[in-house]
C-alpha cells in the first residue's frame, strides 16, 4: 500500500470516528441514521454537478450497495435497541473485515500478501480487545446477536460491492455520489415503512447537529472508495477500522472516558496491524 493511500485511509478513519463522536442528537438510532443519509444525499447532488458521472456499468453496483446500506442501517438501529455499543461494536466492526476478505478474494480477485493478511488479523484482534474492554465474553440475547452479525455481513458485502463498483466506474468521485443518492432514497423508503411520514418533522429540528456529521461521513467513505481503486479492498477495509482507535482517543479527550489496560493493548495491536498493512 502506497504512503499516500495509507494516510488517506487513516484520514478517512478519523473522519468516521469524528462523525460518530459528533452526533449527539436527541433521536433514536434509526432516525439519526435517516437524517444523516438524507443530508449526505443532498451533498451527493452537488458532487454530481461537479465531478464526472460513473460509467453505466457501475450503476448496478451503486443500486445494490444502496439497498445494502439501507439494510445495514436498519439492522444496526435494531441491534442497539437491546444491546449497548460496547457489545455490538466488536461483533459488527470486528467481524466485517473478515467478511470483506472472503468476498474480495472470491469476487474481486484480490489476494493479500502474507504480511497484509497478518496485519488484517492483528487489526481485527485489536478492535475486539478495545471494544470489549478486556471482558472475557459479551453476553447477548439471540435477537441482538442476530442483528449484530447481520450488520457485520452487510458491512462486508457492501464494502466488496463498492470496491468493485468504484474500480469499473472510471470515476470514483461520481460513483461515490451515485451510491449516496441511492442510500438516501432507500433509507428514506425503509424509514417511512417502519415509522411513517412523521419522520420528517421528527428530524427537522436536528438538522444542524447532523450537517457536520454528514460531511465527515461522506468524506470518510469517499476516501475509502477512491483508495479501493488503488489497493486491495480487504486491506483498505481493515485499515479503515482503525477508526476505533481514534474513537478511543477522542472519547478520552472530550468525554473523559478512561483508557483501560486492555484497551491500551488493543490500540497497540491496531497500530501494529496498520503498520503491517502499510509495509505489505
Amino acid at each position: 500500500m502506497s504512503l499516500t493511500v495509507f494516510f488517506a485511509v487513516l484520514a478517512a478513519a478519523f473522519c468516521h470516528a469524528g462523525w460518530n463522536l459528533l452526533v449527539k442528537m436527541k433521536l433514536d438510532r434509526l432516525l439519526a441514521l435517516f437524517l444523516l443519509q438524507v443530508m449526505i444525499g443532498g451533498m451527493a447532488l452537488v458532487m454530481l454537478a461537479v465531478f464526472p458521472w460513473p460509467a453505466a456499468a457501475a450503476l448496478p453496483f451503486a443500486v445494490s450497495t444502496g439497498l445494502l446500506h439501507a439494510g445495514y442501517n436498519v439492522f444496526l438501529a435494531r441491534a442497539y435497541q437491546t444491546a449497548d455499543l460496547s457489545q455490538i461494536y466488536p461483533i459488527a466492526r470486528g467481524t466485517a473485515p473478515l467478511v470483506t476478505l472472503l468476498g474480495a478474494s472470491l469476487f474481486a480477485g484480490d489476494r493479500l500478501a502474507p504480511a497484509a493478511l497478518a496485519g488484517l488479523i492483528i487489526v481485527v484482534a485489536g478492535i475486539w480487545l478495545i471494544a470489549s474492554g478486556g471482558r472475557r465474553r459479551l453476553a447477548l440475547d439471540r435477537n441482538s446477536l442476530f442483528f449484530a452479525l447481520g450488520t457485520s455481513l452487510f458491512i462486508g458485502v457492501y464494502t466488496v460491492v463498492d470496491g468493485m463498483g468504484a474500480r469499473i466506474s472510471q470515476a470514483p468521485s461520481g460513483y461515490t455520489a451515485t451510491v449516496f443518492l441511492f442510500d438516501a432514497l432507500f433509507m428514506t423508503l425503509a424509514t417511512l415503512s417502519l415509522r411513517g411520514p412523521g419522520i420528517f418533522t421528527a428530524v427537522l429540528p436536528h438538522w444542524r447537529s447532523g450537517l457536520a456529521a454528514a460531511a465527515l461521513s461522506l468524506a470518510a467513505y469517499w476516501i475509502v472508495l477512491w483508495a479501493m481503486t488503488l489497493a486491495p479492498i480487504a486491506a483498505v477495509a481493515a485499515l479503515r477500522e482503525t477508526s476505533i482507535l481514534f474513537v478511543m482517543v477522542l472519547s478520552a479527550l472530550f468525554l473523559k472516558e478512561k483508557i483501560t489496560l486492555a484497551r491500551g493493548l488493543g490500540g497497540l495491536l491496531v497500530v501494529a496491524g496498520a503498520m503491517l498493512l502499510r509495509l505489505a
